[in-house]
Parts: C-alpha cells; sequence; structure tokens
C-alpha cells in the first residue's frame, strides 16, 4: 500500500490518501491539492472583496444575491450531475504536459580584436630634415616607434589571450547548464513516461476487473465531482469481487457548516449590514433534502461511470460528524443508509424524483427527520480488519534450551517471532498480528507501532533456514514494504545472510535479525534456546524423508 499525508494550514484540512499504485496516489492527491488551493483561492478573493467592498448597499446586494445561490445549488445538487458524463476518461489522467523550464542559450562569445599592424601610420617616424642630416636622431625615433607597436602587440595578445579565457568560461559554463537541462528533461520525461505507463497499466487492470484498481477508479469518480467548498468531500469504499458489491462510508455535511443566511439589508439609520436567517422549518427541510440527494447522486455517478459492470450493487452509507449537545463530544453518527440494485436505480427518472420519496422507495433505512442526526445502523458496514490476519497462539513459554529453533515447526516459528516482537513493542502500546501461514515469504507478521515518530506499520517476516539467506529474500521483503505502505521492515531468520543481502539493506528501511540475535531478543525477554543448523538439517532432511 502506498500512502500520502496532505494538508492545508489555510483551509485546516487534512487527508491520507492510499491506494496499491503509486503514481494513481501521487494522482489523487495532486488533484485533492489543486481542489484545496483552488478553495483557498476562491475564499481569499472572497475575503478580499469584502474588505475592499465599494458601498454597503452593494455589499448587502451582493450577499443577498450569494446567499439565494447558495441555497439554490444545495437546491439542484443531484440536478447538477445528470448532465453530466462520470466516467473516467483515462486519457485525461495522463501527463502530456511538455517541460516547463526553458532551453539554456549560450551567451554572446567576445570577438578579439584585430592586432596592430606594424605599417600603421603610428608606428612610422616622423623624421625631419635634422634626423636625416643626423643618424642618431632618426634611429632614436625608429626604436621609439617600433617600441610602441611592440608594447600595442603585446597588449594585444595579452587582450587576446584575456578573451579567449573568458569565452572557453562561458562556452563550459553554457555546456554545463546544457546537460544539466537535458538531465532534468530526461528526468521529467522518465517520470511522465512511468506516470502515464502507471495509469494505462491501472487502466488494464480496471478492465480486468481487479478489484483494487475498481476501489482506485471508484475514488476517482467521487472525487471528481464537484460540491460546495464546505462538503467533506471525505469517504472510504470497500468492494466484494464474489457479490459485486461496492460499500461507501461517506461523510456529509455537518448542520453547523450549512448556509443559514436568507438575505442582507442595509439598515441606514444605523449604518450597519442586517442579515435575516432562513426559518428552522425551512432550515431542517433543506437540510433533509440535500441529504438525501447526496445518496442518489453518489449512487447514479458510481452506476453511470461503471464501464465494466463491475457494480452489482452500491451500499451508501451516510455520516455526519456533529457536537453531541447533551455531552459536549464530538460524534460520528451513521444517518442513513440505503442499498440499491444496478438494474433498479437505472429504471429511476432522477430528474424528477422527489429524493426522499426515492430513497424510501429503495428501503432505505433514516430517521424521519434527518436534521435530528439520529443515528441508524448501516444495512452493510466496511471492514476495518485486514483478512489476512489469523489468531495467533503463545509459543515462547515451551521454550528451553534444548530447542533447536532451525528445526521449529515452520508455523509455530512464525507465531513465536509474532509473540517475541509483541513484547519488544509493549513498552510503546504497539500490536503484533500474524497473517495467513505461507510457509515462506508474504507478510509473516504486522506490526502497528503508535509512536509518532518512529512508529507506523512494520512488515515482519520469519524464515526458518538452514542455509544463509541470499538477497532475493531481502529483496523480496523491500518490495513487500513498498506494497503494504510500510515505514519498516525486519527480516528475521535462524540462519545468517550473505554480503550481497546487508549491501542490498544498505540505505533502505530494513533491519536484518540473524540466528544470533534472534537468540539474544529471546534472552532479553527470559527465554532460552539453541540455534544448530547442522543438527536440524539432518532433522528436516529426516522428516521429508518420512512423508513418502
Amino acid at each position: 500500500m502506498w500512502e500520502i499525508e496532505i494538508r492545508h494550514p489555510g483551509l485546516n484540512k487534512y487527508r491520507l490518501i492510499r491506494g496499491t499504485d503509486k503514481y494513481v496516489v501521487e494522482q489523487k492527491a495532486a488533484t485533492q491539492e489543486a481542489a484545496w488551493d483552488e478553495m483557498w483561492r476562491k475564499r481569499s478573493e472572497k475575503e478580499e472583496r469584502a474588505l475592499n467592498k465599494r458601498t454597503k448597499i452593494e455589499e448587502a446586494l451582493s450577499r443577498t444575491r450569494d446567499a439565494c445561490e447558495a441555497i439554490t445549488e444545495l437546491e439542484n445538487i443531484l440536478r447538477h450531475t445528470l448532465s453530466i458524463d462520470d466516467t473516467i476518461k483515462w486519457e485525461s489522467l495522463k501527463d502530456k504536459s511538455i517541460f516547463p523550464k526553458p532551453k539554456p542559450q549560450p551567451q554572446t562569445l567576445q570577438e578579439i580584436p584585430q592586432p596592430p599592424r606594424e605599417t600603421a601610420p603610428q608606428y612610422e617616424p616622423e623624421l625631419g630634415i635634422l634626423d636625416r642630416l643626423f643618424s642618431s636622431r632618426k634611429d632614436k625615433k625608429i626604436t621609439a616607434a617600433q617600441n610602441l607597436y611592440m608594447a600595442d602587440y603585446q597588449r594585444w595578445e595579452k587582450q587576446k589571450e584575456e578573451i579567449i579565457g573568458k569565452n572557453a568560461e562561458s562556452e563550459k559554463e553554457y555546456q554545463k547548464q546544457w546537460q544539466l537541462w537535458q538531465a532534468n528533461e530526461q528526468a521529467f520525461l522518465t517520470k511522465q513516461k512511468q506516470t502515464n505507463e502507471a495509469i494505462e497499466q491501472r487502466k488494464e487492470q480496471y478492465l480486468g476487473l481487479n478489484p483494487e484498481a475498481i476501489l482506485d477508479y471508484c475514488e476517482l469518480v467521487l472525487s471528481n465531482s464537484e460540491y460546495p467548498d464546505y462538503f467533506p468531500k471525505e469517504f472510504d469504499l470497500d468492494y466484494n469481487a464474489e457479490n459485486k458489491i461496492l460499500i461507501i462510508d461517506y461523510s456529509l455535511p455537518s448542520i453547523e457548516v450549512m448556509p443559514t443566511v436568507k438575505d442582507v439589508k442595509y439598515v441606514q439609520s444605523r449604518d450597519e449590514l442586517i442579515e435575516s436567517y432562513l426559518p428552522e422549518s425551512t432550515f431542517n427541510k433543506i437540510y433533509d433534502n440535500l441529504i438525501y440527494q447526496i445518496t442518489l447522486r453518489t449512487i447514479h455517478e458510481l452506476f453511470e461511470a461503471d464501464a465494466v459492470n463491475a457494480l452489482e450493487s452500491i451500499v451508501f452509507n451516510g455520516w455526519v460528524e456533529s457536537i453531541d449537545k447533551a455531552s459536549g463530544n464530538q460524534v460520528n453518527a451513521c444517518i442513513l443508509s440505503v442499498q440499491a440494485n444496478r438494474r433498479e436505480f437505472f429504471s429511476i427518472n432522477l430528474a424528477s424524483v422527489d429524493p426522499k420519496l426515492c430513497f424510501k422507495n429503495l428501503k432505505g433505512i433514516s430517521s424521519s427527520k434527518l436534521h435530528s442526526l439520529t443515528p441508524v445502523a448501516p444495512v452493510l458496514s466496511i471492514s476495518r480488519e485486514d483478512k489476512r490476519f489469523v489468531s495467533s497462539y503463545e509459543v515462547a513459554a515451551e521454550l528451553d534450551a534444548s530447542c533447536n529453533l532451525a528445526a521449529m515447526d515452520w508455523e509455530d516459528f512464525e507465531h513465536l517471532i509474532r509473540e517475541l516482537f509483541e513484547k519488544e513493542f509493549a513498552t510503546s502500546g504497539g500490536e503484533v498480528k500474524v497473517t495467513q501461514a505461507s510457509r515462506d515469504g508474504g507478510v509473516d507478521a504486522v506490526a502497528f507501532d503508535p509512536d509518532p515518530i518512529r512508529g507506523g506499520k512494520i512488515v515482519i517476516q520469519a524464515k526458518r533456514y538452514t542455509n544463509t539467506v541470499g538477497v532475493s529474500a531481502v529483496r523480496d521483503l523491500y518490495g513487500t514494504v513498498l506494497n503494504e505502505g510500510a515505514t519498516k521492515g525486519i527480516l528475521v531468520t535462524t540462519a545468517d545472510y550473505g554480503p550481497d543481502a546487508y549491501e542490498f539493506a544498505k540505505g533502505k528501511p530494513l533491519t536484518l535479525l540473524s540466528g544470533s540475535n534472534l537468540l539474544h531478543l529471546l534472552e532479553k525477554h527470559g527465554h532460552k534456546a539453541t540455534i544448530d543448523l547442522k543438527l536440524a538439517k539432518q532433522i528436516l532432511a529426516e522428516k521429508e524423508k518420512n512423508k513418502f
């Protein structure tokens, strides 16, 4: 499993996005962040308009229009989606952008000036009559002219070398920037290709009715659904591939966040803007109707988007988080639940239904007054347990110094590791569960450490080996850690590890515990045992022989 935590401090929102595919999870996170950014932009613009309103009368009119539009929007929540095709367009999910950084441009090289010409006028001595009469005067002027030329030529040579050097530096810097740009572009294109290939792969998995891909698809459908900013838009999904039932635990908007303003008027005598509110009976009617609409809309969007007939039935459980007026505590209650099958639902003309009557006709369960937030039992609930977990049993108490761990029953060995790490994590309130036994590989145990800094989900694999553990087992563990979305992996064996195994584990969230480490850990928790690999090989070979 892959996980990404995203937050928006301004909106005070948080969401944990999970999925089995890294790129799909990243895309979901990017979509949610973009939606939050848009919400924040709208809110900021609205606040800025309020601060800079031209007149209080205009503000009153504007706020009245907003209030009316907000109520109208709620009354048409279901109708809004009927004109929209909710099917996911896979191509639209792909990144087709070009590399955003412009190519580096070479700097204009400095030209080298022409060298001084010895025949130039300034290097020709001006000889008069006396110079021709007295050769010493003539020679002196000729020498001075030659010296001037040589000095200018030497300056030119120095200037030429400086220009050549600067041009070489400019060219070197350009080549450096060009290579960096090419590397960045290639990294961008590689990631883009991987992302698009992952989306294409997810598409094929969805078309092949892969349960995880179907869940991801349904989550994309619901994430694309447009609602007012104050709606939670949070949900949990569970899919049973055998009976094709999708269960949704959907977070509904609480009463506290709902718009209640009917209109705003400017009272000139008091120089105030006065809000008037919806009557309680009207508000309650709007709220109840809204919840029924959301229920029908969610079921409609999922059935409509189901391009592979993966959904025969949908169970919608609507949950509302609110303050219990009696205790003052935060509570989360399921206030309505309904199961709709595909054929029956498609026979409904949603454009003309009364949402409440339609819900009741589907045999939905709810209080007669949804605004009372009276809890009801869901028709079906999402299972929160990992189906791989099995019952554990105690092994350590039966150990003594004569017990050869390398010859122990493989299932007993896995439960021993679970028991040992349960004691190790007990001080921090952690929990360790054994998964369904598989003799080797896979997830033998999963630890849940609640520590906020070093904690999280930890995959533990137990290998009752009599030979050196190679790199393949460590590589498999790392793959499992990534697939499970774990923070760390621990591999425990009765033998030892080869150098390639230790080399692979470097720099990764992996811990390799050899047989000697295991014995030390047992002693730490008051148990003694031994590891004799040679004897274990003989015992295990004898057991295999006796099978036939």
